[in-house]
């Protein structure tokens, strides 16, 4: 397999490392851990590494630099020995933090992109007002040296895209008839989904139209005069919840008693809002009029058919607004009518049952809510081209449509924020991955044609099925994302987050927060599942709160909804990632999906054995996503396709980090900015890597996702080197694939998710 062959470990001078040189380490003190047995040791969590290998826990010099010198194993808070006085930065005004990147971009290390591929200054278009430096004789006395290797661009067979800035430089090809610099040939790209400058103006100055979302949000009543009361009642049923005042039962369904009388109360003000205007009075009238005339044609028996070829009985209409007003009337409760508020709320009943066709003259089928039938205003019964552009044709005609995925028994990365980038995809898709993610992407910033928020869509041509994740809280604004992820980028299905538990997400009402509001849910999933034929799925937890869960309720309603599969994360938004996923919720919830819902589980699989189990006993299952397994080490693909333990070696374990910078190169570039931003990554993922357990090293396998590792010493120098969970040691892996750090490099990770169980983050 690519990346994985019995070659030497690293190309190049041998690299020799002492594991005392690692960090110093402290007298031979006795281990607990080596006193106890191996089920003593499982049932505290930490893992029976084989008491030969074990060694005292290192003793950090407190005159390192405190932010390359961390303990990160358990994923909190990092924690250093010595804690040195902060020092404080200056604060400086937006102003001048422009003009300062304005000057260091005209600085010699800063060169003209067009100028450093061609190495002419009179490449660049922009001439005198270029931001960048055209000084060529600056740049070549400031440029660092080249890296060893190859440049990654070389198998293109077309010219690097960074010319002279490029560190693998002394790689190109110079021919006579291309400019210093390059290589002969045609550049060949095999990423997609790259950003267009002309939908990126039509996003930035709010031009952009988006006729399907707007059209789905129309047929929903989310879109117009009945917009106001339904987000008004969503937010009432968030508030709810939020205050304490909702009836959560044991499933952790929310029955809120004054649900009913805000659902009367939207129904009023929608009923205020619809009353005509003097300007719609004469309409209004002539409405009136022809209701009369179908009303006695209804009365012999003759329907009436409108312009878009759905039935309409007048009758039925008048009857409808009679039965408002009855409620309306009625609003005052009494006592058997309070009892029945007391009682659980039923389910959201789906429009996607409301919906029927009706064919007319041959023209094409249009689907259209009971609720809004009754609006209609009846036009003759010939239907007319005029008639029918104006309908919503834009909308898929039927939901059994859509396209459809079959993701059973496929494996599936999960989309994993910051380190699930295009690259590590790369590596999983080598080493055995089916389905690939991209990273969450915030639908506002998507609408906004944020270049960094669209690079999160790119796909690469080797992910042969890949779909994108977005989040956001609102129906309009997921619906219109949907649907320019659509139109715009090349996809296989969209995954929509609902279950993300960061706070700056959830407190602007998306991810988990929505867990709370299952009506804003459906509006979210109806919504962008009508706009496009794409596949939409949704990711969610258990439940918002600990012991509270609540998507068991839920399921049989995602599919109805407009939902191709869920994925269920078996933890809570209040548990983080605590404690071990409650795979018997999982399988309670998989049990009750209605047919056309496939469903995944998700949460603490680390080897074949965790996924064999799952789907032995759960057929219902269609398959298992698979997230911080894959961080830790993404050759669990090829364990379970191979249905082995794969004890890797550590020179296999290099190869494959040597893959990923190359892939990282080739995505971020090979200049000095993109090898600073492949290591950047590449630390973020070292940072996962390091909690690995070599098989070889251990008293009981497999190794469990909750395990915390001891201090132990690999097999070899550079296996005790990756075992370090000291990101000092993170950055010298990463020196020996990009070369040396710049000077005052300092590296903290991103993320400190753990599998531990603490009491604070339960």
């Amino acid at each position: 397999m690519d990346g994985l062959s019995s070659e030497p470990a690293f190309e190049g001078p041998t690299i020799s490392v002492n594991p005392m040189d690692i960090s110093p380490v402290a007298q031979p003190q006795p281990q607990p851990q080596a006193q106890l047995s191996s089920e003593e040791l499982v049932a505290k969590a930490i893992a029976p590494v084989k008491r030969e290998f074990l060694r005292p826990p290192p003793v950090r010099p407190s005159n390192n630099n405190t932010n390359t010198d961390r303990k990160t194993t358990d994923g909190d808070d990092a924690v250093s020995e010595s804690k040195p006085a902060p020092i404080l930065k200056e604060k400086k005004s937006k102003r001048q933090l422009k003009r300062e990147r304005r000057q260091e971009q005209k600085s010699g290390l800063h060169l003209c992109n067009a100028v450093a591929k061609s190495g002419k200054v009179s490449s660049c278009p922009y001439k005198d007002n270029c931001r960048f430096s055209h000084d060529l004789e600056a740049f070549k006395a400031q440029k660092l040296a080249d890296l060893e290797g190859s440049c990654p661009f070389l198998d293109n067979e077309g010219p690097c895209p960074y010319g002279l800035s490029c560190r693998f430089a002394g790689t190109h090809n110079d021919g006579d008839d291309v400019p210093a610099g390059t290589m002969n040939g045609k550049k060949n790209s095999s990423e997609m989904n790259a950003l267009n400058k002309d939908v990126q103006k039509l996003l930035w100055k709010n031009k952009m139209k988006f006729p399907k979302a707007d059209n789905s949000l129309k047929l929903l009543g989310l879109l117009g005069p009945g917009k106001k009361g339904k987000l008004m009642e969503n937010e009432k049923d968030g508030q709810n919840v939020a205050n304490g005042c909702g009836n959560i039962d044991g499933n952790g369904s929310c029955n809120v008693a004054l649900e009913a009388d805000n659902e009367m109360e939207c129904s009023s003000k929608v009923l205020e809002e619809d009353k005509p205007d003097e300007a719609n009075a004469q309409l209004e009238k002539e409405k009136v009029m022809d209701s009369e005339k179908d009303d006695q044609i209804v009365a012999k028996g003759a329907g009436v058919v409108d312009g878009i070829g759905c039935c309409n009985s007048a009758a039925d209409a008048n009857n409808e607004v009679e039965r408002s007003f009855e409620a309306l009337e009625d609003d005052k409760p009494d006592e058997a009518s309070v009892a029945d508020e007391l009682r659980p709320l039923k389910r959201a009943k789906s429009s996607v049952d409301d919906m029927y066709s009706v064919e007319v003259h041959n023209d094409p089928i249009v689907d259209m809510k009971e609720e809004d039938k009754s609006c209609v205003q009846n036009e003759p019964t010939t239907v007319t081209e005029h008639t029918l552009a104006d309908t919503d044709k834009s909308l898929k005609l039927n939901p059994r449509e859509k396209k459809l995925i079959d993701f059973r028994d496929k494996l599936y990365l999960a989309p994993l924020t910051t380190v699930g980038n295009l690259p590590f995809r790369r590596v999983c898709k080598v080493l055995g991955a089916d389905v690939t993610c991209g990273e969450m992407a915030m639908c506002t910033n998507l609408l906004q044609g944020q270049a960094s928020e669209w690079a999160l869509l790119r796909r690469h041509s080797s992910e042969d099925l890949f779909g994108v994740q977005i989040c956001g809280a609102y129906p309009d604004t997921v619906a219109r994302t949907v649907e320019l992820i659509d139109k715009h980028c090349t996809v296989d299905f969209v995954d929509i987050n609902m279950g993300c538990p960061i706070d700056v997400v959830v407190n602007k009402g998306a991810g988990s927060a929505l867990l709370t509001k299952p009506m804003r849910m459906k509006s979210v999933i109806e919504a962008s599942s009508r706009a496009v034929d794409t596949p939409v799925t949704i990711k969610v937890r258990t439940g918002y709160f600990e012991g509270k869960n609540r998507i068991d309720s839920l399921i049989e309603d995602f599919g109805n909804w407009g939902a191709t599969a869920v994925t269920i994360h078996g933890r809570t938004r209040q548990q983080r990632y605590s404690k071990l996923a409650d795979w018997e919720y999982i399988y309670k919830c998989a049990r009750a999906a209605p047919h056309n819902l496939q469903v995944f589980g998700n949460g603490d699989v680390l080897s074949y054995l965790d996924w064999n189990n799952h789907k032995s006993n759960c057929p219902e299952l269609s398959s298992i996503m698979i997230a911080r397994g894959a961080l830790i080490k993404p050759w669990i693909f090829t364990e379970i396709k191979e249905q082995r333990h794969w004890d890797i070696s550590s020179g296999e374990r290099l190869n494959i980090l040597k893959d990923y910078v190359r892939f990282g190169l080739e995505h971020w570039g090979s200049d000095t900015r993109g090898i600073e931003t492949t290591r950047h990554f590449l630390l973020e993922w070292l940072s996962y890597t390091c909690r690995y357990i070599p098989v070889g090293l251990l008293d009981v396998i497999p190794q469990r996702i909750n395990w915390r590792p001891p201090s132990y010493i690999g097999r070899d120098d550079l296996e005790t080197l990756m075992a370090s969970d000291s990101a000092a040691d993170w950055i010298r892996i990463s020196e020996m694939l990009l070369g040396k750090v710049p000077s005052g490099f300092m590296f903290s990770p991103k993320h400190k998710s753990n599998a531990y169980d603490r009491a604070e983050n339960g």
